[in-house]
């Protein structure tokens, strides 16, 4: 309705420039000057009622878009959707801090059977060399000494299986040199 009503005094603007110029052709003196002046105030008064509803347009959108803002309908949903996202954030701390968790109890197994395969392997290889001292008397030098580099590189190689082994080989040595 205010572009329509703009429109129309554009047009009426444009009308009274052209009874001006025909004014003029005429040679009527004094009338061209005020039909002028009131053309020039149709324009303006155009683009003031065009600004001015452009204005109160965008005040207007403005002042609904607040107040749908400010609504309890949509601060319930603002509150819902932060809840919510709240709920996927700890979902989400939970899970990196189990993986953690299960990270450094893996690491600090590992440690522990690490140090217990160690603690293991020192005790056998002390076991080891104690059946192998009480033995030296009995066996031949070169049967020892391959007793002992095989202790040796078992030790090197961490295999406590060939320990083991090497154990039982040389318990059956002191049984039979028993019996």
């Amino acid at each position: 309705m205010i572009i329509k009503l703009a429109l129309l005094l554009v047009c009426t603007a444009f009308a009274v420039f052209l009874l001006v110029d025909f004014l003029l052709w005429l040679a009527i003196p004094a009338l061209p000057n005020i039909l002028t002046q009131v053309g020039i105030a149709l324009f303006i008064l155009a683009a003031v009622l065009l600004l001015s509803a452009g204005v109160f347009m965008i005040l207007k959108l403005i002042l609904t878009a607040l107040s749908t803002y400010l609504s309890t309908q949509q601060r319930l949903h603002r509150r819902l959707l932060f809840s919510d996202a709240k709920q996927q954030q700890l979902k989400q701390l939970f899970y990196f801090r189990s993986v953690q968790l299960n990270y450094f109890n893996d690491l600090k197994r590992k440690n522990l059977l690490r140090a217990n395969n160690k603690a293991h392997l020192k005790a056998l290889s002390a076991a080891i060399n104690k059946d192998l001292k009480q033995l030296k008397k009995e066996l031949s030098t070169v049967h020892y000494q391959q007793l002992q580099q095989t202790h040796q590189q078992c030790l090197k190689q961490h295999d406590v299986n060939a320990l083991l082994k090497l154990q039982s080989d040389i318990a059956t040595l002191n049984l039979t040199d028993d019996v």
